[in-house]
């Protein structure tokens, strides 16, 4: 199959090296904390929805507490994206939603856009898992082309360091950003604290960064505890779309009536 004109320039952009924006001047660093997996753990995601920081909390589509999770969490003003599922390298289940490279370009944009109307107040998108998905151009152009209709960013999560989803998402441009830390893949204290400090470290050198991590009890106990010291070390935490304000002039994202609304559609019962 012939690759379409407009998919070898998006492929052009996509394999650029990233640059990231320069930050704004007299800023303190600040750090964006993203909370992937959303919608399992009904206990650990009210936590994490009462913190008084404005965390960015990334939910699964059709999960349980999905839905009830994500409208007390905007209640409390933090931001909500989809956390959508990707296929990986290792063949671990995707559940609900899942994105595959065996699917074509009309099942691959009616199953992200059924994922997106799923998740209340979804303002961006930042893959789970998707190892295998990220690496392969058409699928990430399906992708991007989809969610290029709705007023919504993207996150690469970056799960293998060969994705050029960030890359596709920038030939849309579409807002894009990309995880600078993992915080948790190692579930103790010592080491969230060792990539919490890691997560600073960053922001500090450029400005702003962006950590992931994910509703474990040692994570939110960890947050819990140190977030409310960042004042005092100077360091500031903001949602993803603040950090994207402060790398690109404080504009917004989209202009009034520029994108399609996301309608809310709740009716699926996927099972967990």
């Amino acid at each position: 199959m012939k690759l379409s004109t407009t998919l070898l320039g998006v492929m052009l952009l996509a394999l650029s090296p990233f640059v990231a924006a320069q930050p704004a001047e007299h800023q303190p660093p600040t750090i964006a904390i993203i909370i992937d997996d959303m919608g399992h753990n009904l206990h650990e995601g009210e936590r994490l929805a009462r913190m008084e920081q404005p965390l960015t909390l990334a939910f699964l589509p059709f999960r349980r507490h999905t839905v009830p999770l994500a409208k007390l969490a905007h209640k409390k003003q933090k931001e909500i994206m989809l956390h959508a599922p990707m296929a990986n390298t290792r063949n671990f289940g995707l559940g609900p939603g899942g994105l595959t490279p065996d699917m074509d370009e009309g099942t691959m944009a009616t199953t992200l856009r059924r994922s997106l109307q799923s998740i209340p107040h979804v303002v961006g998108v930042n893959n789970h898992m998707g190892s295998l998905l990220t690496q392969q151009l058409q699928p990430m152009d399906w992708v991007m082309k989809e969610l290029n209709k709705y007023p919504v960013y993207f996150v690469d999560s970056r799960t293998i360091a060969n994705s050029i989803a960030g890359g596709v998402a920038d030939a849309y441009k579409i807002p894009s950003l990309t995880r600078d830390v993992f915080l948790d893949h190692e579930q103790t204290e010592a080491f969230v604290d060792q990539q919490f400090q890691l997560l600073i470290k960053t922001a500090k050198e450029n400005g702003t960064a962006i950590g992931i991590g994910h509703p474990h009890t040692v994570t939110v106990d960890y947050l819990e505890k140190h977030l409310p010291e960042l004042d005092e070390q100077g360091i500031a935490i903001a949602t993803v779309r603040g950090v994207w304000a402060m790398r690109n002039g404080n504009r917004e994202m989209f202009a009034e009536g520029e994108k399609q609304p996301v309608v809310l559609s709740v009716a699926r019962s996927d099972k967990d």
